[in-house]
Formats: structure tokens, sequence, C-alpha cells
């Protein structure tokens, strides 16, 4: 048994996780060993967030939801069979999840996240919330900020994609690259390069900062015009959920396409063409997997305090099939 900070790692566990011992060294994996995480929301982004998180090996896993399985979580919740069809998706979840690693602690949370109390969200290192209302992202936010716990929102609308971290103030070891000289004088000049560890230290905004942000103001024209339209149509297709209480149907298409038109006519009317919103019903498998693999490595990064975390809105759009780091609400 090997101790450091308060955590242990069996042979066992050591053996298992040889490979990202060698990556990123054994404090942080013994630091991923004791992150406790709880991700509310098990569609097929939390599904992809589920899945690498507890391969990293952290010490538990909460899946906090109180929706059934449907027919619309056939398209990326490969965690859930498609025979728990009406079942509870956390529960649903859990055998597939736990095959994965046995020696993560998984529950699953049947409850609905507007009955949690506060103390609840202070059980744990990070949150993750998925298909969240602004509402619900803002208490959690407070919540998270006045306990010091990490906290994440994420989510897929179709091929449409984006996370917000709230890190609060974060520190970090990060490896920098330095070219040393070490010919002699008179000799053909050689270098070498020479990592060496930093202790860094971040502040981030709090997810009030994204409800406040204007994206039509003139400082933000320049990152919009190389950008694209990703942030307004995040904008768009939230405020859907907020006055709908639900995401775009496929089995509604034609009359939520007509919601949405409206929506970007009062927000957003010059940076959102009408096709923009042809493919945001359900969400795909592809943009469920890249965007749950960038929430989940930067998670691991948060709780191994291991290199430089986003800062801190990650949007993917599918206009250029490409994600891109955008920073809201604070200076650089």
């Amino acid at each position: 048994m090997v101790q450091s900070n308060g955590a242990e790692l069996t042979e066992h566990e050591a053996e298992l996780y040889d490979r990202q011992i060698r990556l990123w060294g054994l404090d942080s994996q013994k630091r991923l060993r004791s992150a406790r995480i709880l991700i509310s929301g098990v569609n097929g982004l939390g599904a992809e967030i589920a899945k690498n998180i507890i391969l990293a090996g952290v010490k538990s896993v909460t899946l906090l939801d109180d929706r059934k399985v449907t027919e619309e979580d056939y398209c990326s919740q490969f965690l859930a069979p498609q025979s728990s069809a009406g079942s509870n998706r956390a529960e649903a979840s859990l055998t597939r999840a736990q095959n994965l690693n046995p020696m993560v602690e998984l529950k699953a949370d049947t409850e609905s996240l507007d009955t949690k109390e506060d103390a609840y969200f202070m059980n744990f290192d990070v949150v993750c919330l998925i298909g969240a209302s602004t509402a619900q992202h803002l208490r959690v936010n407070a919540i998270c900020r006045e306990a010091n716990v990490k906290f994440f929102a994420t989510d897929v609308w179709g091929m449409y994609g984006f996370s917000f971290a709230d890190l609060q103030k974060h520190e970090f070891a990060e490896d920098v690259a330095k070219y040393v000289v070490v010919s002699k004088p008179n000799e053909k000049p050689k270098s070498e390069t020479v990592n060496t560890t930093v202790k860094c230290t971040v502040e981030y905004p709090s997810y009030q900062s994204l409800v406040d942000f204007d994206f039509r103001d003139a400082s933000y024209a320049r990152r919009l015009k190389r950008n694209g339209p990703a942030l307004p149509v995040q904008r768009v297709l939230q405020k859907f959920r907020d006055q709908e209480q639900r995401d775009p149907a496929y089995g509604k298409r034609e009359e939520d396409l007509k919601k949405l038109l409206q929506l970007r006519d009062e927000l957003a009317p010059e940076f959102i063409t009408d096709q923009s919103f042809d493919h945001v019903f359900a969400q795909i498998s592809p943009v469920a997997a890249i965007v749950g693999g960038a929430v989940a490595h930067e998670i691991i990064k948060v709780v191994s305090q291991k290199e430089r975390p986003h800062r801190n809105m990650f949007l993917f759009d599918p206009e250029s099939c490409c994600g891109f780091v955008d920073l809201i609400g604070a200076e650089k």
C-alpha cells in the first residue's frame, strides 16, 4: 500500500492504473482515487462523461436522474439497454457503468435535482449538471461556490454542444518547456528541452457571468466572426428549455422549429440562419462523445490538479465540425 495526501492505492490499483500513473504521476492518480463526482442528467452526454470518469478511477460517481429511459435515448445513451425503456435512467445505467470499473463506487439517485437540499451538493468534489434550466444552473452554482465545489454545466442539442466551468480559485501544476543551450563555446549551437513543473492559480467567474454576457457587444464581434454562431445558438436553445421546460423534440419538429426561430428573432436575428436549428433534435452520438470526452478530460485535470483547465467555456459548432474554447465573463 502506498499513501500520499491521505489517499491510498493498492497494488492491484497501481497495476490497473499503470498507464495513467505514467502519464500524469502517482500523486495525481491518488487525488483521482479520492474524488467524489456527481453527474446530474444521465442522457447520452451524461453516459459519455460517466464512462470516462469511471475508467479514470475516481472514488465514487453518483448518477442523479428522475427521468425514464425513452426511445430518444437510443441515439446515444449506451449505458441503459433498450430493454430498460420506461425504467429510471440512472438505475438502468448502473450495471453497464459498474462493469467498466468495479473499483469505483456507483450510486443511482432517482430523485429530482430540485428536491436536493444545499447540503447534498457539499458531499462532492465536482458537480456536473446536464439538461438543467438556467434557474437550476444558477442555484447549484451558487451552492458550489459557497462550498468550494467545482462546477460544470454542459449540454448537447443534436449536433450543438457546450460546457461551462466554474472552478472558483483553482490551483494546479503545469509543465513548462524551456530550451537550454548545452553546447560549449566555439561549438555548433546545440540546445535541449527541459521541462519544469510550475504551480499556477487561476480564478473563474460564476455561471451568472454567462447569463449576463452580451454576445452582441462590439468587443465580442471579432471572436464571433472567427468562431461562428455557436454561442448565440446555445443561448437560444437554453431559452427554449427554460420556456418550454423541455428540449426540442423530433416528434414536434415543425412546431419547435417555429418557436426556435421566434426566439432567434428576439435574441440574435443577425447571427443565426434559418438552417441552424435543423439538427438540434435528440443527441447525436458522435457529438455526445466529443463533448463528453472534453468535459470528462477537464474534470480529470481539475481533480488531479495536473495541467491547465479550459477557461471557461467549450463550444462545438457543427457548421465547422470544430470545438473551441472561449473565455466568457472574465479577462485573460
